[in-house]
C-alpha cells in the first residue's frame, strides 16, 4: 500500500463492519478511543456491541457515509485532512458505492488484513494460521494467556464468552490473532510466535493446488520469530518443518504430545507431555480428538511465553468454546440442537467424529441416539473441486439432508447443483435427502425428529437461521442440558 495505517486519531471507516473480521478489527479502535464508522446492510448483536463502544453505524451502504467525519470541517477547508481511512474486506467489490467514493475523494484504503498487521506489528504478536481450527485454537490461546494475567489483546473470527464477543482489547504487548489463508493475507503479518494447526487445499477460488497455498505458507513463515506446527499433518511435517512441534501420536518424536487419551460426552482428557517429561494430566472440555490437537497448540504457545502447566490444567476445562464450533444451541423434547462451522471435507470429518462421542452420552429415557446431520454446501468452487472428499464425510451420520450451494457471492462457473452434492453422498450414504431450500429444511426438520436425536447445522453460510425456528416446533416438553452427560 502507498500509505501507511494511522492510528494517531484519523478516522476509520469499514464497508461491512459487521462481518465477523471486520468487526473485530472495529472493535479494538474503537476501545481504543479512536473515530470509527462503518456501514452493513444487515444490522446485528454485533454492530449493537459496537455502537456501546463509540462507532457510528450506517444500515445503509452509500457514497455519502464517508462524510460523516469531514461534514463539520467542510467549512474550514480542513476536510480533506479529515476524510476516513476506509476498511474492505476480499468480500467488497469495486460497483460498492461506498468504495467508489473513497477512490474518486482520495481516501486511503486498506484491506482489513493491513490494518491487523498495523496492529501486530505495534507489538508482539502471535499469529494462528492453518486451514481448520484457527478460531478454536485462537480462542483457547487467548484464553489460557488471559487467565494466566498476560492480558493479551485478542482478535479472532468467532464469538466467545470469556470476552462476550470476538475481540478483547488487553494491556500487554501480545496480540492473539488469526491469520487468514483465504485470500493470501497471512503474508503481511510478522509474528513473535506463529502457529500452523494443518495445510490443505480450502479455497479453490484462490489457489488452483497444495503447492500454491503451502508457497503461502512458507511465506507466512520466513516472518515469524518461530513457528509451533502440527506434525500430525504431513504437509506441516514434510515441508514446513517447524521449530516447535505437537502431535497426538506418542510416537512423533514431537516436542508437544498429547497421550494416554480418554473421550468422554464431557470433553477430552489426556496427558501432556513436553519434550519427554510429562507435565500433568489436563481435559479440554470440547469433544473430538482435533480440539484435543488445538488445545495441545495453545498449550505450547504459552508455555513459550512462560505460563505454569499449574494455570494450564486449572483453567483450560472452564473454556467454554467459541460460538459455532459444534456450539450446542438448545436441548428441547431430549433433541439436542448444534450448530458448527464444518464446511470442508475435513471438518465434516471431525465434526461427525465428535458427533458420535456425543451419542455416548445417556438420555434420561434410555433411547437410542441418531446424529442427523445437515449439510449446506458452501462456494461453487468448493463444492466441485472437493465433491469426491464430501461424499465420504458423512460416516457415522443416521440421516443426512442436504441443501442447495450457498454461493458466497460466487458465479456457478462449475454449473454444480446442491442435488449433485447430494447424489454424491448418496453413493456412500444411502440416507441422503435433497431439501434445497432452507424453507424445505424447517419443514422437514420440524415434523421428522425423534427424541434422542442429534441434529448437527454444518454450515459457513446462512443455514443456522432456521435452528429457532426448528427447536420450537419441539420445546413443548424441555429438557435440562445437564442430562446428555
Amino acid at each position: 500500500m502507498l500509505n501507511s495505517v494511522d492510528f494517531s486519531g484519523k478516522p476509520f471507516h469499514f464497508i461491512g463492519i459487521g462481518g465477523i473480521g471486520m468487526s473485530a478489527l472495529a472493535h479494538v479502535l474503537s476501545s481504543r478511543g479512536l473515530p470509527v464508522s462503518g456501514s452493513d446492510l444487515r444490522l446485528s448483536h454485533i454492530t449493537e456491541r459496537l455502537e456501546s463502544k463509540g462507532a457510528h453505524i450506517f444500515n445503509q451502504q452509500q457514497a455519502e457515509n464517508l462524510a460523516f467525519f469531514a461534514q463539520p470541517l467542510i467549512s474550514s477547508g480542513d476536510h480533506v485532512t479529515k476524510l476516513p481511512q476506509v476498511v474492505c474486506s476480499t468480500a467488497i467489490k469495486e460497483d460498492n458505492p461506498e468504495y467508489k467514493e473513497a477512490i474518486a475523494l482520495g481516501c486511503p484504503i486498506f484491506h482489513r488484513s493491513d490494518i491487523l498487521a498495523a496492529l501486530m506489528n505495534e507489538r508482539k504478536g502471535i499469529a494462528i494460521a492453518g486451514t481448520h481450527g484457527k478460531t478454536t485454537t485462537s480462542s483457547i490461546t487467548g484464553y489460557l494467556l488471559l487467565k494466566a494475567g498476560i492480558d493479551p489483546t485478542i482478535i479472532i473470527g468467532g464469538e466467545v464468552s470469556a470476552w462476550s464477543g470476538n475481540a478483547y482489547v488487553g494491556q500487554s504487548d501480545y496480540v492473539v490473532a488469526e491469520a487468514d489463508e483465504s485470500d493470501g493475507s497471512l503474508v503481511k503479518l510478522s509474528s513473535h510466535i506463529g502457529v500452523i494447526t494443518n495445510i490443505e487445499l480450502d479455497h479453490p477460488d484462490h489457489y488452483s493446488s497444495l503447492d500454491q497455498v503451502v508457497d503461502i505458507f512458507d511465506r507466512f513463515v520466513e516472518q515469524c520469530e518461530t513457528v509451533i506446527g502440527s506434525i500430525d499433518c504431513p504437509t506441516v511435517r514434510d515441508r514446513i518443518k517447524p521449530a516447535i512441534s505437537y502431535s497426538l501420536d506418542a510416537d512423533s518424536g514431537a516436542d508437544y504430545i498429547a497421550t494416554n487419551v480418554s473421550e468422554d460426552a464431557a470433553g477430552t482428557t489426556a496427558d501432556i507431555i513436553e519434550k519427554g517429561a510429562k507435565l500433568g494430566r489436563l481435559t479440554v472440555p470440547l469433544l473430538g480428538l482435533h480440539n484435543l490437537s488445538n488445545a495441545l497448540a495453545s498449550i505450547a504457545v504459552a508455555r513459550q511465553l512462560g505460563v505454569s502447566f499449574e494455570s494450564l490444567a486449572t483453567h483450560m476445562p472452564n473454556f467454554q468454546g467459541a460460538r459455532r464450533r459444534f456450539e450446542h444451541r438448545g436441548f428441547h423434547n431430549e433433541i439436542l440442537f448444534i450448530d458448527d462451522y464444518a464446511h470442508h471435507p475435513s471438518e465434516v470429518k471431525a465434526t461427525m467424529a465428535a458427533a458420535q462421542v456425543q451419542r455416548s452420552g445417556t438420555l434420561p429415557s434410555g433411547k437410542d441416539r441418531r446424529v442427523v446431520a445437515v449439510f449446506q454446501p458452501h462456494r461453487y468452487s468448493r463444492a466441485s473441486t472437493l465433491l469426491n472428499e464430501f461424499a465420504t464425510s458423512f460416516e457415522g451420520a443416521d440421516r443426512i439432508l442436504v441443501t442447495d450451494i450457498y454461493s458466497a457471492g460466487e458465479t456457478n462457473t462449475a454449473n454444480i447443483t446442491g442435488e449433485q452434492v447430494k447424489d454424491a453422498i448418496a453413493q456412500h450414504q444411502p440416507n441422503t435427502e435433497y431439501c434445497p431450500t432452507l424453507e424445505a429444511v424447517k419443514q422437514t426438520l420440524q415434523t421428522s425428529l425423534h427424541p434422542g436425536d442429534i441434529v448437527i447445522f454444518l454450515t459457513a453460510g446462512n443455514l443456522n437461521q432456521v435452528i429457532p425456528e426448528v427447536m420450537s416446533a419441539y420445546q413443548s416438553a424441555p429438557q435440562p442440558e445437564a442430562a446428555l452427560t
